[in-house]
């Protein structure tokens, strides 16, 4: 499993602490993701009157190469960062027979600006980095739900965004009887930036979504301070560059009108945000290899900028007030460079003092290893979760 979102955020926010500037030199606006061509993603004109987790579509898809199961897309209602309502889209796989089996809610990494980049088309592509995974979550009974986690603008590094879409999609196929869901106990997992919109969901759920049978919380990788991670990273050349700026330009997306970037780009910058407006991860990766801050940003000596520090903040786990009401499982690696242990380990330690059971496991190695390394551990907790077993901690 390639883990690029962790490395991606992170040179992200160092990027953007250059570009974020209190007034504009020249008016720029964002730029969004063209329009799926599929008109099932389109939102329907009564979006405003429905609530969030509405099933507002749904269409049976065939995910027969994952094993013997039963699947569709489901298009629902959600809530944008600004409180606008939006709709989003999850894919659901059932194993044929029985009824209320668990559901795992699976956040996939997307490191993508382009709405057809997200599982709901890569499920089908072979371009899902998590799809090795799902066969065997199948096999033992659990059926999987995958949101495009980064919304209908493909708002690449958001991350509380992911956890209210998250959240709604789950009460959306919970919605849905032919899905045999209705009563079925619900289990959270991701790593990286699926980890992020995995413990935004946790967190959120009390106050959100209460009425929602989530039994478990496993995230890994997560970057759980974003001003901490900006302020701590330089502006070099690095093969991820592209990542990084591709998740500037989705932040910019959805907090479009509180922190600008476009204004401050150079034309070289204007020109490779134009390349990959709707590009996937590959041409991201390729289009940004070996760039810098430097060459993108009109200004990169500036320090951080207050409205940015703010977004910042609103995504950064560690600054929320609430926490789960549900275990969690964490794990982080000792030696991530990129999303450093320690602010996982804060964010895990106000969520214990809040009373949330937490087994946070510090594996070795940098942020790509621990990715594979944690991984049976996450789906055993979910297992004993599932099955009632006694909760875990090492608060």
């Amino acid at each position: 499993m390639r883990t690029l979102l962790g490395r991606s955020t992170a040179a992200a926010l160092a990027l953007l602490a250059c570009l974020l500037f209190s007034t504009p030199p020249t008016q720029a606006l964002p730029i969004y993701p063209a329009a799926d061509p599929d008109p099932f993603y389109s939102a329907p004109p009564d979006l405003a009157g429905r609530g969030n987790g509405d099933v507002l579509r749904v269409r049976p898809v065939d995910v027969s190469r994952y094993g013997n199961a039963d699947g569709w897309q489901v298009l629902f209602r959600s809530t944008n960062s600004s409180g606008t309502p939006i709709a989003a889209t999850t894919t659901v796989m059932v194993p044929r027979g029985g009824v209320d089996r668990p559901l795992v809610s699976y956040q996939a990494i997307i490191n993508s600006l382009g709405t057809q980049c997200g599982p709901s088309h890569t499920l089908f592509t072979g371009e899902l980095q998590e799809a090795p995974a799902l066969a065997p979550l199948l096999l033992r009974g659990w059926s999987v739900a995958l949101p495009d986690h980064l919304g209908p603008t493909s708002a690449y590094g958001a991350a509380k965004l992911g956890g209210q879409i998250v959240l709604d999609g789950i009460r959306a196929v919970k919605r849905l009887p032919e899905m045999r869901l209705v009563r079925s106990p619900v289990g959270l997992v991701g790593y990286s930036g699926g980890g992020m919109a995995t413990g935004w969901a946790a967190a959120l759920a009390p106050s959100y979504a209460p009425e929602l049978p989530i039994v478990g919380s496993a995230q890994g990788g997560v970057p759980a301070d974003l001003s901490q991670m900006a302020a701590g990273l330089g502006g070099g050349p690095h093969p991820l560059f592209g990542l990084a700026f591709a998740a500037t330009l989705g932040l910019e997306r959805e907090y479009a009108g509180r922190m600008e970037v476009s204004p401050f780009l150079t034309p070289a910058g204007t020109a490779l945000r134009d390349r990959i407006a709707n590009a996937c991860s590959e041409q991201i990766i390729a289009d940004g290899a070996g760039h810098s801050t430097n060459e993108v940003a009109q200004y990169p000596d500036r320090v951080l900028a207050p409205p940015m520090r703010a977004v910042f903040d609103e995504n950064s786990l560690l600054n929320y007030p609430g926490a789960p009401s549900v275990p969690v499982f964490a794990w982080h690696g000792a030696d991530d460079v990129l999303a450093p242990v320690g602010a996982t380990a804060a964010t895990m330690r106000n969520w214990c003092a809040r009373g949330t059971p937490v087994q946070l496991d510090v594996l070795p190695g940098d942020h790509g290893p621990a990715a594979i390394e944690g991984i049976p551990g996450a789906f055993g907790f979910l297992n004993a979760r599932f099955a009632g077993a006694a909760t875990p901690s090492n608060c």
